[in-house]
């Protein structure tokens, strides 16, 4: 199928209760890239992304999917574009890898259509595209981190959306693992064009693996565009309030952080400081 959804909000203000995270946000999510939101914890990055995904109803303005509101749209016609990885899935004990696979070709069942031959192909087909064919059978919670991150992505690209939805899909695991899940993420757009949208706490890697960044300070949109042309030291000091020096990555020639600590600053006066005769 042509990967073609577009994503969309216009004036969006999002909160929970009577408390406003998001604040009058207008944003087009560029189709068939990967997008990066970051921002300080707490600046309203996973709040927008469950308004991106219709799990957070507008307090006011809107969410639009291919040019119509999202809550316009039934829950089945919204799943069979939009797939969402939140943050820490939970599934049930003794679940098998191939189990929670299936379940993301729920959005195309009914009682009129049960589980069909193409929906086999699709899973399988998932799981080879996760490197996780000869796993389909283990139960979930006897893997890795690294795959048990990979099952779950599994099931989203079995629901086989155009948009990809997640909600920082390298939480708790080790740096070899989220670079295993990243370059999985990065595959995916490059060989199947599909739309990312992810929030990530690591400016580094969100440089590196998207061709365009979202940050959020307060609940609003700071800076949008390009990782070359966001992420300066003026940005970082003015999203996160840290010092920092940004350099060329030596490897991806992407910008990258370098943070200035106040152990790192108290050396430097120390070793300016002419030594005493």
């Amino acid at each position: 199928m042509p990967l073609s959804a577009t994503l969309t909000t216009q004036n969006l203000t999002l909160a929970y209760d009577k408390t406003t995270i998001v604040q009058d946000m207008t944003l087009a999510i560029p189709t068939g890239k990967v997008t990066a939101l970051v921002g300080a914890n707490g600046c309203g990055k996973s709040t927008l992304l469950r308004g991106l995904a219709r799990l957070l109803k507008p307090m006011s303005g809107a969410v639009y999917l291919d040019s119509k509101s999202i809550f316009r749209r039934s829950t089945k016609e919204v799943a069979q574009q939009l797939g969402l990885l939140p943050q820490n899935p939970i599934a049930p004990e003794g679940l098998t890898v191939k189990d929670l696979v299936a379940q993301g070709r729920y959005p195309y069942q009914n009682w009129l259509q049960q589980w069909s031959a193409q929906d086999e192909r699709i899973v399988q087909r998932a799981l080879e595209t996760t490197d996780l064919a000869g796993f389909g059978n283990r139960a979930l919670d006897t893997l890795s981190g690294g795959q048990r991150q990979r099952a779950w992505i599994a099931m989203a690209l079995a629901q086989d959306t155009d948009i990809l939805l997640l909600d920082e899909p390298t939480t708790f695991l080790d740096l070899a693992h989220q670079i295993e899940v990243l370059d999985l993420l990065y595959e995916l757009n490059q060989q199947q064009g599909r739309t990312i949208v992810m929030v990530l706490h690591d400016l580094n890697q969100a440089c590196r693996y998207a061709d365009y960044l979202v940050a959020v300070k307060e609940g609003r949109i700071f800076a949008a565009g390009e990782p070359q042309t966001v992420m300066t030291e003026d940005f970082v000091q003015a999203v996160f309030n840290l010092d920092c020096r940004v350099f060329a990555d030596p490897i991806a020639g992407t910008p990258m952080c370098i943070p200035i600590s106040q152990k790192a600053k108290e050396r430097f006066a120390q070793s300016a400081t002419p030594a005493e005769s």
